[in-house]
């Protein structure tokens, strides 16, 4: 299945939650926290101007995210899980 956001609207792929410390100790799964970065899958086509014309999003395809902790809604595709966020929702993109 194909999932194409539409307006303002990006699908993000979380990054795995992290099962380690930094010190090595496990988390248990229950306070492992969401994580707050990910990888943009699809992308809408932005949203309208009062003149309605279209206003490009800033992220694309492929970008490496951080977002909002308690943003999006999160959508599961053959199995596995995204999170469906808005434009606003996408703090910065990361770039190496």
């Amino acid at each position: 299945m194909t999932l194409k956001p539409l307006g303002d609207r990006v699908l993000v792929k979380p990054a795995p939650k992290e099962e380690k410390t930094s010190t090595g100790l496990y988390i248990s799964s229950g306070a492992q926290e969401k994580p707050q970065r990910g990888q943009v899958i699809a992308v809408g086509a932005g949203k309208l101007n009062d003149k309605g014309e279209r206003i490009a999003l800033d992220v694309k395809p492929g970008d490496e995210v951080y977002y909002g902790k308690f943003g999006g809604n999160e959508v599961k595709i053959d199995g596995e899980d995204f999170l469906l966020l808005r434009a606003d929702d996408i703090y910065a993109i990361i770039e190496d």
